[in-house]
């Protein structure tokens, strides 16, 4: 075992569950269920590990831990014949799996999330969580939390969803709050975990064949406001969030608080000219308003800053870090010092008298319409295309068809574009690039051929990318490989010597 949990305490209180627990299964044995099981089992509790994956199985061994491997369903039979008093369930099994049905019908299902929230009140912590989730943009709006908290002086870890364990950072870590990026697999498992600020982006049809339906998937999101304390925060003008937060058991005295790309009303977060402001967080809100930043904190992040995806999430940053009184100045210091993490909105440039950017993790209808949402009528290039995870396209090309001036369409299976296109806009010029060795590169080709000067091609895929790429990031790397090769094309045109003409060769010619 590591030696970050070789310290943790021993003598917790007998209320808790690290005390009341003695067997434990902990379904997943990658990072996340190790980091569990050794917590676990510096309590004393009995722990074993189950995963389908043999390496994965063999290297919990090697650390010391019972791993048993094999098959979902002699996995599933496996735990049926055990008793266990508490089951840690990793995001990758869905709540209809065979593995966790007698455990569920206990009411004995947790998740890392969960299991972090109660170590930290285990041990009388009271640091705040900000929590944030939705179908899109929660690693920005978490990143900016960060980035404020940061100039506000608070050590405040990003973890969950975004890549780090939240029970490693709580077990073994120093902060004084914690951002937390929650899917909607982690919320789906939580049960106490009480938010100081929560907020619940945006809601749309995601996830389906792990939740089973839209609905399911949406109960699981509106778990984020469940036991907050301070504010739950909104999107002011999203009717299906607005009833999550309605319907939400919270703490008494905690307020609902909206944000807004307008004017904002009492207790709201909006905007007014170019200026970010808050009126929920100070006395006189119904009469006065308080700066937080301007358009001019957010224009680093290149053209793509002033989107409405990424002003309105940065009004939902500043929502959920006013809950922990930081000051203005530390909002738009914050915001200032913000980069956008890898393939979401990447500002490439201009190249070929054209824009790039590069949203590769949009990958659902949703996040794609709102990559489009900031682009002037007519003036965009899109491409799209890649898995299409059973959605359909209608609805999303007939919103942002005013937007385009052409669409390339990449992907194993481009069918169901080419019907949603050929119903909603025939009138828009449709590439298909087929998926050769180097087909980026005939991708950004077609683009720059039915595009004009000043136009803005956006690589917003509306999927998932594992058709062609292991990965949206690869996908998203591929594409700024290519526009930089097609840089390097234009200089070296640039700089090519011109053949000589015929009034130049001697009285050559005719």
């Amino acid at each position: 075992m590591s030696n970050s949990f070789q310290n943790l305490p021993t003598d917790l209180p007998d209320t808790n569950i690290f005390a009341q627990a003695k067997r434990a299964a902990v379904l997943g044995a990658a990072t996340t269920g190790l980091a569990v099981a050794e917590v676990l089992t510096s309590q004393g509790i009995e722990v074993t590990l189950y995963d389908g994956s043999q390496s994965a199985v063999d290297k919990a061994q090697a650390a010391g831990f019972n791993a048993i491997g094999g098959e979902v369903n002699e996995l599933g039979e496996q735990i049926v014949a055990e008793e266990y008093d508490l089951v840690v369930a990793s995001p990758g099994i869905p709540p209809s799996s065979q593995l966790l049905a007698p455990a569920l019908a206990a009411g004995r299902v947790w998740s890392e999330v969960e299991l972090a929230w109660h170590w930290q009140q285990a041990q009388g912590g009271k640091q705040p969580w900000l929590c944030v989730t939705g179908t899109n943009g929660k690693t920005t709006t978490v990143g900016m939390c960060g980035a404020i908290l940061t100039a506000a002086g608070y050590r405040a870890p990003q973890v969950g969803n975004i890549g780090r364990s939240i029970l490693t950072e709580v077990a073994t870590g120093e902060y004084d709050a914690l951002v937390v990026e929650l899917s909607s697999f982690q919320l789906f498992y939580a049960q106490d975990m009480a938010p100081t600020a929560s907020v619940c982006l945006n809601v749309a049809a995601d996830h389906l064949d792990w939740h089973g339906s839209t609905e399911a998937y949406a109960k699981a999101k509106a778990k984020i406001y469940e036991n907050t304390i301070t504010a739950c925060v909104y999107p002011e003008s999203d009717a299906a969030v607005i009833k999550m937060v309605e319907d939400a058991d919270v703490a008494e005295g905690a307020r609902a608080i909206s944000f807004t790309l307008g004017s904002p009303a009492p207790s709201g977060i909006g905007v007014i000219e170019d200026n970010l402001i808050d009126r929920a967080y100070l006395p006189q809100r119904q009469t006065q308003a308080l700066f937080m930043a301007s358009f001019a904190d957010l224009a680093h992040l290149g053209p793509s800053a002033l989107s409405p995806a990424l002003v309105s999430d940065a009004l939902a940053a500043i929502a959920l870090t006013r809950a922990l009184d930081v000051e203005p100045e530390a909002v738009s210091a914050g915001l200032r010092s913000f980069e956008l993490a890898g393939h979401r909105r990447r500002d490439l440039g201009v190249v070929a008298e054209v824009n790039w950017i590069d949203d590769s993790k949009a990958t659902n209808a949703h996040a794609a319409a709102a990559s489009l949402a900031g682009i002037a009528p007519g003036r965009a290039v899109w491409i799209a295309g890649g898995l299409a995870k059973g959605q359909d396209f209608h609805d999303l090309v007939k919103s942002v068809a005013p937007r385009l001036r052409s669409v390339v369409v990449i992907g194993e299976d481009r069918s169901a574009w080419l019907e949603a296109f050929a119903e909603h806009a025939p009138q828009i010029p449709l590439v298909e690039v087929d998926g050769h060795e180097d087909f980026m590169m005939s991708v950004v080709h077609e683009c720059v051929a039915h595009s004009l000067p000043g136009d803005t091609v956006v690589l917003a895929p509306a999927c998932a990318s594992w058709d062609q790429f292991n990965s949206y990031a690869q996908r998203g790397e591929a594409f700024a490989q290519a526009v930089a090769r097609l840089a390097e094309q234009q200089a070296e045109a640039q700089t090519m010597p011109l053949a000589p003409s015929s009034e130049d060769t001697n009285g050559a010619g005719s």
